[in-house]
């Protein structure tokens, strides 16, 4: 991503972009459900059997449930896309404020699992805060670079508020303990603060300052450090800790190049725990093989780049910094998920965008590529 676009990127004023809306980016929208229909398809192979056995033979349960978050989702997508992306400007801060709100709310009454308190269930809903924590740092930071402006190579307003923004997130993620998030937040905001033109310098002192956090981190957090050890040898302990990474393993493993066929995964048929969730790109592989999975990760990788050619043909540098940070969030779970279930990383607790099961995590996908499109519509182009 070109940085210097985005400092310079000759603005027009907002009143001729509202009046000059045109039609949204067609090759977004379609790659967007197309990666959302095969994500729940997957996603009811996937959860059949853990449906089956623990919904009393209901084994489209949760494809059920995913289906009608879907619907809910595409509407919802379609219409923000009808509404002017700078409204984003005037609730960045409450917006922000609200996920402080809900991260302190988990640490009084949030929902437990896997050794962390990361949930909290509102109106019946279970949801983490965290992922809208993700999505108030981009909104929130373009909205304060697109102010600053030029001061943005200034220590006082290219890197003080931003670092007290993330500082504040990144204590209240620790407590949880959530290190993934804290991780993704954290390359998240630097990257917005690249875009917007920070200096460098500051990066290498901001690095040198997450590695000590991480070290100090891992050194007296156990849960951490079980994630780890788990990761760095699975098969020392495959019975128990290492469980899961090596059935993962075993799942990528037995697809072979072309898969065992749609449907007939052998791992999902509880072998393989969070299989429709954290873990469903293993039972993917499984069924389609390293074609299916090539497929899959160039679609993601067409959907992330067709992003950023948006970004740098929007309108002005708040709707360019908005695309860039929304196609760098989802950059970045892709990786780490995928990284995980091929276990390149340690276990994150991170799910994959548009396939793992969790209603409110694919709206609030197909919300943000609302977002996108949002100030599609808006932008110089209209082209291919």
């Amino acid at each position: 991503m070109d940085s210097e676009r985005l400092q310079v990127h000759n603005e027009k004023p907002q009143k001729e972009a509202v009046s000059e809306r045109g039609m949204m980016d067609i090759p977004f929208l379609v790659l967007t459900l197309l990666l959302m229909s095969i994500g729940l398809i997957t996603m009811f192979s996937a959860s059949y059997a853990r449906a089956y056995a623990d919904h009393h033979g209901n084994s489209t349960f949760y494809f059920a449930r995913q289906a009608i978050f879907a619907v809910v989702g595409i509407v919802a997508m379609l219409a923000i896309t009808r509404l002017d992306y700078h409204l984003w400007r005037i609730v960045a801060f409450p917006m922000l404020a609200v996920s402080v709100a809900l991260l302190l709310l988990v640490l009084v009454m949030g929902s437990s699992g896997g050794g962390a308190t990361r949930w909290i269930v509102i109106a019946g809903i279970r949801f983490q805060p965290s992922e809208v924590a993700k999505l108030a740092v981009v909104v929130t930071f373009a909205t304060m670079i697109s102010s600053y402006k030029d001061k943005m190579k200034t220590f006082r307003y290219g890197v003080v508020p931003f670092a007290a923004i993330l500082g504040l997130l990144v204590i209240l993620l620790a407590l949880e303990p959530h290190l993934s998030a804290i991780i993704i937040i954290g390359v998240l905001g630097a990257l917005m603060m690249f875009y917007g033109g920070t200096q460098l310098r500051w990066f290498l002192i901001g690095a040198g300052a997450a590695a000590l956090f991480l070290f100090i981190f891992l050194k007296t957090n156990s849960y951490a450090q079980t994630r780890v050890a788990n990761w760095r040898d699975p098969f020392q302990d495959a019975s128990d800790n290492g469980y899961q990474a090596v059935q993962s393993l075993y799942a990528i493993g037995s697809g072979g190049l072309f898969g065992q066929g749609l449907g007939r995964s052998r791992q999902k048929y509880l072998y393989l725990p969070e299989e429709s969730n954290d873990y469903i790109f293993s039972i993917f592989c499984e069924e389609l093989g390293l074609v299916g999975a090539v497929l899959v990760i160039v679609l993601f990788a067409l959907l992330i780049v067709r992003g950023f050619w948006l970004a740098m043909h929007a309108r002005d540098r708040f709707g360019a910094l908005l695309i860039a940070g929304i196609m760098s969030l989802m950059a970045l779970q892709v990786f780490f998920n995928i990284g995980v279930v091929t276990s390149f990383l340690p276990a994150t607790g991170i799910s994959l965008p548009f396939f793992s099961y969790g209603g409110t995590a694919l709206m609030l996908n197909l919300f943000e590529m609302g977002m996108v499109l949002q100030v599609s519509r808006q932008n110089d182009n209209q082209l291919l």
